[in-house]
């Protein structure tokens, strides 16, 4: 199996498209060992997945930041696993300790969005723990 190398905290999430750019063209340009050895996934804000998606090498892959606990609805600013399956995003994070924080998400929340998604055929990295006092 190949250690997962997760890139994320470069992307400003009121960036714009240009800064976008520029980091995918830094990543597009790094050094990494084989497929078989590292897997590189980067997570940028949602208005920018396609964007990346477009840009990024094709030996590295995306991944949203977050999704919906269910299909669909009226879950307004919400994004489904549905979605991001038909966008061609394979990967999604669940758990990130900002939501958990400020959104209170509970570990059996996450629990339900982490089964969700990986039944909908995502891969997810789900997140746990994340603020000092936890690690």
């Amino acid at each position: 199996m190949a250690r997962k190398f997760f890139v994320d905290g470069n992307w400003k999430c009121n960036g714009t498209i240009e800064e976008v750019k520029k980091i995918v063209t830094t990543l597009n340009e790094a050094e990494v060992p084989s497929h078989d050895v590292v897997e590189v996934v980067v997570s940028p804000p949602f208005l920018f997945l396609t964007l990346v998606k477009s840009l990024l090498r094709s030996d590295f892959h995306v991944a949203a930041q977050n999704c919906w606990v269910r299909k669909g609805g009226a879950f307004i600013g919400e994004v489904s696993a549905e979605m991001l399956v038909n966008l061609g995003i394979p990967w999604v994070i669940i758990g990130l300790s900002e939501r958990r924080a400020l959104l209170n998400e509970s570990n059996e929340f996450v629990g339900d969005k982490v089964a969700y998604a990986l039944s909908q055929g995502l891969k997810v990295i789900a997140c746990i723990g994340g603020t000092l006092q936890q690690r």
